[in-house]
């Protein structure tokens, strides 16, 4: 009887020493191909992220009176408390017209490559500046924005803390530097992949690592890469088949209208895919709603690859532990207009 118990015993810590293994061989492969999010705000080439910039890009990202209508701010679109977008298809901006493509999340977006499914903005600063004088967005103009935060005092203070030593510190340019200072500080550390990554074994269960062999043995990685799960390449969406007009409308292009290459026709930057549980719907069309559709699409028509049932369970169940801390972050109690703010225009 006790010469059964030790061989049991035996046996089961040579099964919890298998296990272990297995999942060490799982993380140096996941770590060749991956990386956790880094500790600390990430840097931003020429514009120091500071307090004072941190909290004036806040209270920006949160005003409503960027837009011509006084309607519409950037967490409209990107709302913090659902993923960091609007989880429509499409946003709705002014005299609610209708956007050509889903919002991206703007959590980690400070980890892309460029900004935009197409690309078109190198950086946060540049994307910033996008939606605020876009006709279907905040359809407004620099000149009207700097003439309303110039109407309110607390902003000019603000400006004049955020860029010390500018003689004239409320200005249009300012204002996304604020908001990109802002949007650094918007990742989602700690994930239960990153535990993963940085050692701890139990940080994903059994079918969360077979998902994640699952995506890279199947090529998921070849897009999917780096410490935003993507977000750093770009490729044509139907490298293999084209999918449906239903999901790659015809006449949006993508990266082609930035480029002019007839090569990129059909080019979209890869989809980062943190927090992606929390962004539906997907793709830039926002056609798909269902998680677990649109990892069986992106296998067929990016890959060839015809997924089971079960095996695109399993990596959704992998996607599911990419969802991150989110940032906490207090609503601010915005400056007051005045006399000479401009009045909205709808």
């Amino acid at each position: 009887m006790q010469r059964n118990l030790i061989a049991l015993a035996l046996a089961s810590g040579m099964l919890l020493l298998s296990g272990a293994a297995l999942a060490a061989d799982l993380r140096d492969r996941a770590n060749a191909v991956f990386d956790p999010i880094p500790d600390g705000i990430p840097e931003i080439a020429d514009n120091p992220v500071t307090p004072d910039k941190v909290h004036l890009g806040r209270m920006l990202f949160m005003d409503p009176r960027l837009s011509a209508s006084g309607l519409i701010s950037c967490n409209t679109c990107h709302n913090l408390g659902t993923g960091g977008d609007d989880n429509v298809p499409v946003s709705v901006g002014h005299r609610w017209q209708k956007g050509p493509r889903n919002a991206p999340t703007v959590l980690n977006a400070v980890f892309n490559v460029d900004q935009f499914w197409d690309g078109r903005a190198d950086d946060l600063k540049a994307q910033a500046k996008g939606p605020v004088q876009a006709g279907v967005e905040m359809a407004n103009t620099p000149e009207n924005v700097e003439m309303a935060l110039r109407s309110m005092p607390e902003y000019v203070a603000l400006f004049g803390r955020a860029f010390p030593g500018e003689k004239q510190a409320t200005t249009f340019d300012n204002m996304a530097r604020a908001i990109e200072a802002f949007e650094a500080t918007l990742v989602t550390p700690a994930s239960p992949f990153d535990r993963f990554l940085n050692g701890e074994d139990a940080a994903l269960d059994a079918r969360e690592k077979q998902g994640l062999a699952l995506f890279m043995d199947k090529g998921c990685i070849t897009c999917h890469n780096g410490v935003n799960i993507g977000g750093n390449s770009y490729f044509r969406f139907g490298l293999v088949e084209s999918p449906g007009a239903d999901i790659l409308p015809p006449g949006d292009k993508g990266r082609q209208a930035v480029t002019m290459a007839e090569s990129d026709a059909y080019v979209f930057r890869v989809a980062p895919l943190r927090n992606v549980a929390l962004t539906a719907p997907y793709f830039h069309s926002g056609a798909v709603w269902d998680l677990e559709r649109a990892v069986s699409v992106m296998a067929s028509v990016q890959l060839g690859v015809e997924l089971s049932d079960d095996e695109a369970g399993a990596i959704v169940a992998f996607l599911d532990a990419l969802t991150g801390e989110a940032p906490r972050v207090e609503y601010p109690i915005l400056p007051p207009e005045t006399a000479d703010t401009p009045r909205p225009r709808f």
